[in-house]
């Protein structure tokens, strides 16, 4: 996931739709340099990103992470819930999290 947002991702998984399991095997750093073990692959995420990817892996549902988003990038209104709906579309289309997969209010 680079200069944008939302950024890039593949591989599909079966997972449950409230934190799905990969996520707490990929391989973070506070850089943003993401390792996905069962791939191979790796990416690349913003600060943005990161924070989302954070976020879900702690369990955030979306509201919160709307707030700290928001909070942390000075940002606020449409712009913060089409970056996080995107991002979450973005982790769908490249078969990161399945497709029923969806923050929790």
């Amino acid at each position: 996931m680079s200069k944008r947002h939302e950024g890039t991702i593949n591989e599909e998984r079966d997972m449950p739709s409230t934190q799905p399991k990969w996520l707490s095997d990929l391989a973070i750093s506070d850089t943003g340099f993401i390792f996905d073990p069962y791939s191979g692959a790796t990416y690349n995420v913003n600060a943005t990103g990161l924070q989302i990817l954070k976020g879900i892996r702690e369990g955030l549902g979306r509201g919160a992470l709307l707030e700290s988003i928001a909070e942390t990038f000075d940002v606020a209104g449409r712009d913060v819930q089409r970056d996080l709906d995107d991002f979450v579309h973005m982790l769908r289309q490249r078969g990161l999290v399945p497709q029923h997969f969806a923050l929790e209010a």
